[in-house]
């Protein structure tokens, strides 16, 4: 297992990180840790863009959830006949999160031994990002900006007009206010204490996920008009 671990994630994400050092980054490594970034973002964007999406069509359609539940709630196989129909018409899939975060893993872990492990290697003799940080070290500066970073992606996740208007004493409301700022903290006591290369790439990666969640929150309203035009010619061909 660990041999192909390292055959096929950490060998070749090492060996691209070193080929964007020498020949596209001028031998900076902060700049080939941004070009890494973005080449891994543009490959997962598909999956990405996928599981964004639909965490972000799961929170607009938890008043349906809910009524749902409380009109079912003494008949469950009822209640799951029904949510998975609502799934089906939003074209949605309640666990893609989940499976996101499994099919993400391995690759996280790859990236973090990378700058990790790899950092040692003597081919990367400049390790000084601007002039300024030391990506072999840890930085407090960048981590600070992840985390608030982090902390903007989730109020986008939250700033639907659907979302700001359920029951605030709602479980999902609670939950997704305390998620605001866990996630930062979270990132932030993760970070803090290593180099500074995974921040840096945290940091890229979460504006990566500011712009694609602007873009879904602008999308949103345009999908969820389609799904109901579809929803009614279904109901007006049965």
């Amino acid at each position: 297992m660990v041999n192909l671990f390292n055959t096929y994630l950490y060998n070749p994400i090492l060996a691209i990180l070193v080929y964007i050092y020498n020949n596209l980054a001028f031998q900076d490594l902060g700049l080939a840790i941004i070009l890494l970034t973005i080449f891994v973002r543009i490959i997962l964007f598909p999956l990405l863009y996928k599981g964004a999406r639909d965490q972000s069509l799961m929170q607009r359609l938890q008043p349906h959830i809910k009524k749902i539940q409380l009109d079912h709630k003494d008949n469950k196989e009822e209640q799951a006949k029904k949510l998975l129909k609502l799934y089906r018409e939003h074209n949605v899939n309640p666990f893609s999160s989940i499976l996101l975060l499994i099919f993400q893993l391995p690759i996280l872990i790859a990236i973090y031994r990378v700058f990790l492990q790899g950092l040692s290697i003597e081919i990367f003799d400049n390790q000084i990002f601007l002039g300024l940080i030391n990506l072999g070290e840890n930085s407090i500066i960048l981590v600070a900006i992840a985390a608030i970073l982090q902390y903007f992606q989730a109020k986008l996740i939250l700033s639907s007009p659907n979302i700001q208007s359920q029951d605030k004493s709602s479980p999902f409301a609670s939950v997704g206010k305390s998620m605001v700022w866990i996630g930062p903290i979270l990132t932030f006591v993760i970070l803090v204490n290593l180099p500074a290369a995974l921040a840096l790439y945290w940091l890229v990666s979460n504006i990566f996920s500011i712009g694609q969640q602007i873009f879904i929150n602008k999308r949103l309203p345009s999908l969820e008009q389609e799904h109901a035009n579809t929803s009614s010619e279904n109901k007006n061909n049965s």
